[in-house]
This record gives C-alpha cells, sequence and structure tokens, in this order.
C-alpha cells in the first residue's frame, strides 16, 4: 500500500505532470485536489483501489480519494468479485459447499451460473436488501491452471492438490505477486490422502509403498508378486496435469527414485478411477481418499510386521505417510472484504463439519485417549531391545498413559528440519487455540520421536530438540496468547515407539514426528 503523500514524492520525481497528459482508465485524487495518480484500473475491492501507473503497481485506500474516468466503480452498486482457480477435487464440491455454509451463516442468499464444463459463478444477495454483493468465480480444472490463472492476473485464490513448485514460485515474483511460500500466503484448507484401491473381490489387502511404486513404475506386473492370482495388472491413474498425480509423483515415486509407467490408464475426475477399479478385480488404481467409493483400501505393510491404514483420524495426524494437504495460495494483495471474511469462516468450526461432509478430513483437533490409540505400545514392547530399556518403556508409559494426544502432530520435510506443510498449518491452527484460551489450566506437551537408524541416546537428543522447536514456532506465532495460564513443557522418547518399519524411507519419515498430548 502507498500513502498519498508518498505518491506526491514519487510524481514531483517522476514529472507527474507530464505523464497525466497520457489518457488512462482512472484518475485518483485526494479529497484537497492537491494529489492526483493516473493508470489503469486493476481492480477495487470496496475499500483499496489497486492501479497499474508508470511507477508500477500501486495500492491506494478509497476513503481518501475520488475517481474519474471510464474504469471507475460504480460505488454505490459496489459488487465484490473473487476468482477461485485450480483442482476440480477441491472446486467442483468443498469450496461450493464452503461457500454456501458462510453465505447462510451471513444472511446471503447464493445462486449458482454455469458457463462451460469447468466456469461456475455462485452469486451472493443480501437478503435484507437483495442487492447483489458478491461474486465467486470458480474454475475447476487442475492445479497447473490455477497457478498459471494467478500470473495471468485471472485469479484471485489457487486451489491446490500440492504445494507450489519452486519455478512457479519464481514466476510469482517476478510477476510481482510476491513470495507464495511467505508468510500468510498460503494455508492448507482440509486434508485427504493418496490410496491405493482394488476391486472387492480382489484377495490382495497390503501393500508396501516400496512394491505399490515398483507396480506404478512397470516393474512389477502380475498379480502373483503382490501375493495374488497369476494375472496381469491393470493399472489406472489421474491424468498427467492433475494435482493429484502430482501428489502420487512426489510422495510414491520421488521417494523411490522412480517414474511413473505411461501405458497406465488415465482419467480426468477421482471418482472415475474408483469407479473403474470397482469393476475390475484385476484392476489397481491410486486415487484420492475422499474419492474411493466402494473399493478396498489397501493397507500400506511393511517387512516388520507394522500396518498403517488410510482413515480419518490417521490422515489427520499424519500417521499414514501419503497423507496429501489441500492449499489454497493468495497473492500479495488485500482481497476484498467478503473474500477475507469467507476466509476466515474456513477455519471455524462450522467450517470443519462442512469438509467433514463433503468426504474430506477436517483439521479440528481431536483429543485420542490411550484406549483408542490402537497397537501403539505394543508396537513399542516389539521393538525394544538393548538401546531402549524397561526403565525408558515405564518412563513413557507413567508420562503419557495419564494423557490424551491431539491429533495435531508435527513432522518434517524429508531430509529437513522445516517442517512439512501440514505441520507449519498446525503451528497456526494450535497457536489460534492457546490465543482463544482453549487449554488454558491445562497441560500441553510436546513429545518428540525418532526414527531407529543410529543409536538411541542421539536420537533421543535429536527428537528433543525438534520438540523444542515446536514449543518454540508455537510460541511465537500465538502472539496474544497468555501463555502463563498453559502449562507447556517437552519431552523426548526417541525411538522407543514406531509407527512403522524403518526399513524404508517412508516408514523413517512416520517415524520422525513430534506429537501434542495434553492433560
Amino acid at each position: 500500500m502507498i500513502s498519498l503523500k508518498r505518491a506526491a514524492v514519487l510524481a514531483a520525481l517522476f514529472l507527474f505532470s507530464a505523464v497525466c497528459a497520457i489518457a488512462q482508465d482512472v484518475t485518483l485524487s485526494s479529497r484537497d485536489g492537491k494529489v492526483e495518480l493516473s493508470g489503469t484500473l486493476l481492480g477495487f475491492n470496496g475499500e483499496f483501489y489497486r492501479v497499474q501507473t508508470d511507477f508500477g503497481e500501486l495500492t491506494v485506500d478509497g476513503s481518501g480519494v475520488s475517481c474519474v474516468g471510464p474504469g471507475c466503480p460504480n460505488l454505490q452498486d459496489f459488487v465484490a468479485e473473487v476468482e477461485m482457480s485450480g483442482s476440480a477435487t477441491m472446486g467442483a464440491v468443498l469450496m461450493p459447499a464452503l461457500v454456501n455454509a458462510y453465505a447462510q451463516r451471513n444472511g446471503y442468499s447464493v445462486v449458482r451460473q454455469d458457463v462451460d464444463p469447468t466456469r461456475f459463478v455462485l452469486l451472493l444477495t443480501r437478503n435484507d436488501t437483495g442487492k447483489l454483493a458478491a461474486r465467486f468465480g470458480f474454475r475447476a480444472s487442475n492445479t497447473d491452471e490455477g497457478f498459471a490463472d494467478l500470473l495471468a492476473d485471472e485469479a484471485d485464490i489457487v486451489m491446490a492438490l500440492r504445494e507450489i513448485r519452486p519455478q512457479e514460485r519464481i514466476n510469482a515474483r517476478d510477476a510481482g505477486i510476491g513470495d507464495l511460500t511467505g508468510p500468510n500466503r498460503s494455508r492448507v484448507l482440509a486434508l485427504d490422502a493418496v490410496v491405493p484401491v482394488v476391486a472387492a473381490g480382489n484377495p490382495v489387502k497390503s501393500i508396501s509403498p516400496l512394491k505399490l511404486a515398483e507396480v506404478f513404475a512397470g516393474r512389477i506386473k502380475n498379480w502373483k508378486d503382490l501375493g495374488g492370482p497369476d494375472a496381469p495388472i491393470e493399472l489406472h491413474l489421474p491424468v498427467a496435469s492433475s494435482g493429484l498425480v502430482q501428489a502420487i509423483e512426489d510422495q510414491v515415486m520421488t521417494p523411490a527414485k522412480m517414474s511413473l509407467v505411461q501405458d497406465a490408464v488415465r482419467h480426468a475426475v477421482p471418482e472415475d478411477i474408483a469407479d473403474a477399479v470397482a469393476k475390475d478385480t484385476l484392476a489397481l488404481g491410486i486415487t484420492s481418499f475422499a474419492e474411493r467409493r466402494n473399493t478396498k483400501v489397501l493397507t500400506l505393510g511393511g517387512t516388520c510386521g507394522f500396518s498403517l491404514d488410510a482413515a480419518r483420524r490417521t490422515i489427520k495426524t499424519e500417521d499414514y505417510p501419503l497423507t496429501a494437504p489441500m492449499f489454497l495460495y493468495f497473492p500479495a494483495r488485500r482481497l476484498p472484504r467478503v473474500a477475507r471474511e469467507f476466509l476466515a469462516f474456513t477455519r471455524g468450526p462450522g467450517a470443519q463439519n462442512v469438509i467433514r461432509r463433503a468426504g474430506f478430513v477436517d483439521q479440528a483437533p481431536e483429543e485420542i485417549p490411550i484406549e483408542q490409540q490402537g497397537n501403539r505400545f505394543a508396537n513399542a514392547i516389539t521393538v525394544a531391545g538393548p538401546e531402549i530399556s524397561l526403565e525408558e518403556l515405564q518412563r513413557m508409559n507413567a508420562t503419557l498413559s495419564p494423557m490424551a494426544r491431539l491429533t495435531t502432530s508435527f513432522r518434517f520435510e524429508a531430509g529437513s528440519i522445516r517442517l512439512d506443510a501440514q505441520s507449519r498449518s498446525n503451528v497456526q491452527q494450535l497457536a489460534r487455540s492457546l490465543e482463544q484460551g482453549q487449554y488454558d489450566a491445562r497441560q500441553l506437551l510436546f513429545v518428540g520421536f525418532s526414527d531407529g537408524q543410529g543409536a538411541a541416546k542421539p536420537n533421543r537428543d535429536i527428537a528433543l530438540r525438534r520438540a523444542e522447536a515446536v514449543q518454540r514456532a508455537v510460541e511465537a506465532a500465538a502472539v496474544t496468547a497468555n501463555l502463563e495460564r498453559v502449562d507447556l513443557g517437552v519431552d523426548a522418547f526417541g525411538e522407543a515407539m514406531p509407527m512403522a518399519c524403518d526399513d524404508t524411507s517412508w516408514g523413517r519419515q512416520a517415524n520422525r514426528r513430534v506429537e501434542v498430548w495434553v492433560r
């Protein structure tokens, strides 16, 4: 944003009087008429003008200026416009459901207008005045197209099934949109997961992540190599441009250093994968958890006997290793008030209910008592050895048994001390809960765990440092919280409670985590 005083200085330095002679769309004048700024109107959000001038793109507070020119908006009947583009999975069902829930809560009625197979508009009209207040435009195609539309100034919000790619980040900076990986430039809206699916009649029940990659790399082609019949495997995948297939590449293929085969049957939307697989007992597909439909989801297994099932809680905690966050990305410009209010609504409990009803996994924290945590403590006993003493297991049991585990967990990017995308969002979510006093007079314990590679004591030390780092990040984000009302602490048990086998990168990634326990 730039003040009018600053605009006046720029005008003087660049011979503004000469520039004004050039025909422009709008001219913004201060109330006293002493300062004028001319340019092409890029947008007006009801509060601020965004103008392309000879000095670059400027944002000016509309309360202090008058607008003259053919491009000036109608201030009496202003209609906020918000354009969203990207993932069809998000745009077809989830986002419209959230807009409708926001409208119902805030006194709007909603009318949908379809433009073409990928484009539609939701019109929000105030119930008290009958006036059109906002226009939410959607282009539900794929994540690549969403980022392309943002760069072309044809979208305000990107709906993405993956994190932004490095080249897209560079392109955004070059286009003046800002750093889309910076603070408040993105957020996780909901959670999904990448799941391998077969028909209900297929005898195979589980597959290791490595074998899953080998199948979709074309190295395993017969069901007998997976414990099934002697028959070829028919592969089904999303189209190459979809965010879901890019999530599959990132989470399934890249860790195994393999690439997807070219001859798999490709589908434009995830539900088509499930429908095709459900009809063919020799088919194997990878789709999203939300669109698994009537298929059977294979358990991810390992050589050590541990298994990981995709379920709402295991996705929320990232105990299931192929979790796929659903992102919203925003440019470095001010959105209309109705858009900001809508985005604030999507963080609240009402929106979490909508997310669950739409079939996706919400981010509302849940407390899981010990008795509902399955075989986690049994696994700890199973892998106990010379480096994990009975005394340490007893200490872990004594520390955690009186507490409940929060579904809010923290994991790190492979080979990095940087939190992964879902965990960065969890920092903000837990910080907001602290600011709202949800854990006042309670104890929160950040507990670090590690994989089993290397000696036990260094692993515990690393896990403790990670727990301390997460606590610092949450405290720093909880700006308005009174942390004296909460008993915050850290502990670590290293490799004492594995979630998965340590013989693969997927398993080690699942085991390196910081959990939050509450009492």
